[in-house]
């Protein structure tokens, strides 16, 4: 007994060492920022939210009526594209469409304005991505539970946990450029979902809700692409290759989902949905609340539901 508990204290020991080496590797200039110095408040959050999504949100939805929250969907999807305007702007002037060779770009550790900029936009990404936990909350209340799917939920607690390691180890460099091409996508993203969220008067503005997925495509093979370069320089001084690879495979494994979904909705036509209206049992036909149809996609290929947009459940990468 005794030596069991000289194994489980070694253990906790060896854990503790761990612990602390990795937040000794913390930019210093990120310590300022809020949620930046050990990653528990961050790690409490996405518990939370899992909590929450998973267990509460639905116990406490299930014998209440669905809320619509139209107007605060509204709000939301147009708040996101003004504040995902704003990161692509910092990354550019912070480096990408200024100093920066888009190759074998490190990570500029001064204090110099423009590297300290980086620093900011790099940390606003990343809380970009706690704010859009609220996706998940959405469907939640609106009783949307079909799209609370496994990979929504791994994407959406995945993606900000493995962002902070990112940011506070390297903000800024050629590791960046995924951020940067995400936040442009989500530029087009989330002006679709608020204008879907409007209602069915601006439907007629949506016709481009097919070459979504062709922007997600093309935003993947972006990303993969550059960070396989890497792998072709003779030499390169970035300093955190381990990024580089978990960001190659982070694209190329959303690559395929994406093109799964391309060929199952568009080439084979077994997810497209249905146009504009569903029938009711009376033979009446009625317009959904945000114009467009619930029941019309399966799988992987359901529609996101914060903004009444039929992509893919797959949505942000």
């Amino acid at each position: 007994m005794a030596s069991m508990l000289q194994k489980v204290q070694e253990m906790g020991s060896h854990a503790t060492d761990i612990y602390n080496y990795l937040l000794s590797g913390i930019d210093p200039r990120l310590k300022e920022y809020p949620m930046m110095q050990t990653p528990v408040p961050m790690s409490a959050i996405l518990l939370c939210y899992l909590f929450f999504v998973l267990h509460l949100g639905p116990r406490t939805m299930a014998h209440r009526k669905p809320f619509q929250l139209k107007e605060a969907m509204i709000v939301y999807n147009f708040s996101l594209v003004a504040l995902s305007i704003v990161i692509v702007y910092e990354f550019l002037m912070s480096g990408w469409a200024t100093t920066y060779t888009w190759r074998c770009d490190p990570v500029d550790t001064s204090s110099s304005p423009q590297a300290l900029r980086m620093v900011r936009v790099a940390w606003l990404f990343w809380f970009s991505k706690i704010i859009e936990l609220i996706d998940t909350v959405f469907f939640v209340l609106r009783k949307k539970h079909g799209q609370v799917t496994f990979l929504h939920i791994f994407h959406h607690s995945f993606m900000p946990w493995t962002w902070w390691w990112g940011i506070v180890y390297a903000p800024g460099g050629m590791g960046s450029f995924h951020a940067m091409v995400n936040s442009t996508v989500h530029i087009i993203m989330y002006f679709y979902y608020g204008l879907s969220a409007a209602g069915p008067r601006f439907q007629k503005f949506l016709w481009w809700k097919k070459y979504m997925t062709a922007i997600q495509l093309t935003q993947f093979v972006l990303v993969s692409l550059h960070a396989t370069q890497y792998y072709f320089m003779e030499s390169c001084d970035y300093q955190f290759p381990m990024i580089l690879h978990l960001i190659w495979m982070y694209g190329t494994f959303f690559f395929v989902l994406f093109s799964n979904f391309w060929i199952q909705a568009y080439v084979k036509g077994k997810r497209l949905p249905k146009q504009g209206a569903e029938q009711r049992p009376n033979g009446k036909r009625r317009e959904n609340e945000d114009g467009a149809d619930h029941g019309a996609s399966n799988g992987a290929a359901h529609r996101h539901e914060n903004g009444g947009s039929q992509l893919s459940k797959m949505k942000k990468a």
